[in-house]
């Protein structure tokens, strides 16, 4: 199951750069948002899958494709890309994948990877003890994070509406 997902996460990944309409390039951020998700729910980590779906595959995406059809996103052109941006592009891809690949091998995070996630990691993370870490506002808590994004969200909706109404 983790092959098929790391396939379809890679395989969208790489379809969300290069698609043409911006339309599907939101479509494959939602598998590619969805694929992580299974594998957090792959992982044990029940939670954190479904606040993935929650959010991120339902909420960010809901809200990209919104944002394109109600300023007419969709009907844009894309501009011709150049050899010289292209080669750019791959050569600091190249260096940023040479990078991840030398940091991972030398700190040491295949063991980390490979073992199963432990019932005691489990048992310390109760569903009480993330609600009240998200609800409060002292140490380790998240009310402010949430209530920021929320705003930030709606005024992402309130200039996508003002901007699709001038047109």
């Amino acid at each position: 199951m983790f092959v098929i997902l790391a396939v379809v996460i890679v395989l969208s990944s790489i379809a969300t750069v290069v698609t043409k309409s911006i339309v599907r390039a939101a479509t494959y951020l939602l598998f590619v948002l969805l694929g992580t998700a299974g594998l957090y729910f792959l992982m044990g980590y029940t939670f954190l899958g479904s606040v993935q779906v929650m959010v991120y595959a339902g909420g960010i995406i809901v809200l990209y494709v919104f944002s394109i059809l109600l300023t007419e996103g969709g009907k844009d052109e894309v501009f011709k890309r150049k050899a010289k941006d292209a080669s750019w592009a791959f050569l600091l891809s190249l260096v940023g994948f040479i990078t991840f690949i030398s940091v991972f091998l030398t700190h040491g995070f295949k063991a980390a990877v490979l073992s199963a996630p432990s019932e005691t990691a489990n048992a310390a993370t109760s569903i009480s003890s993330i609600g009240s870490n998200m609800l409060s506002t002292g140490e380790n808590g998240y009310l402010l994070p949430f209530e920021a994004v929320s705003v930030l969200l709606l005024a992402c909706i309130v200039a996508g509406l003002l901007i699709a109404r001038k047109r």
